[in-house]
């Protein structure tokens, strides 16, 4: 999945957390939330002199914050964990635990929550010889 496919699927899943998300959809998807971050502190540095007090950087935050939940539950999806798991982070020493799970392959083949995300398609019943 290459970073505007991967941009998207986030907005197309914006809130859905059913399914899996692959490793290259979450990196990516959080590449282009941080950026839109970054974009909107400049804006608030040109507008208001000042991030602290923009209205920019936090909005964007906000109408980010529901498709970042979501495709970070779809990531411990591939995982084969339940979306729970993402409360961890709450805890300090779960980020690096969820940093680690984000890094690792998704389980191969189907899992409980769907089809593997980087399986290659299967071929219909009529095709294969």
């Amino acid at each position: 999945m290459d970073f505007f496919e991967a941009v998207r699927n986030g907005f197309r899943n914006y809130a859905s957390a059913s399914g899996r998300a692959s490793r290259s959809e979450f990196w990516y998807w959080m590449i282009f939330s941080s950026l839109c971050g970054a974009a909107g502190n400049i804006v608030d540095l040109a507008i208001f002199h000042n991030i602290d007090s923009g209205l920019v950087a936090p909005l964007i935050s906000l109408a980010l914050l529901l498709p970042d939940v979501a495709v970070s539950i779809r990531r411990l999806h591939d995982l084969d964990r339940s979306g729970w798991w993402l409360l961890i982070c709450f805890t300090g020493i779960g980020i690096i635990v969820l940093l680690v799970w984000d890094c690792m392959r998704g389980t191969l083949g189907p899992n409980r929550f769907g089809p593997d995300p980087i399986a290659p398609p299967a071929l219909p019943a009529a095709v294969q010889t």
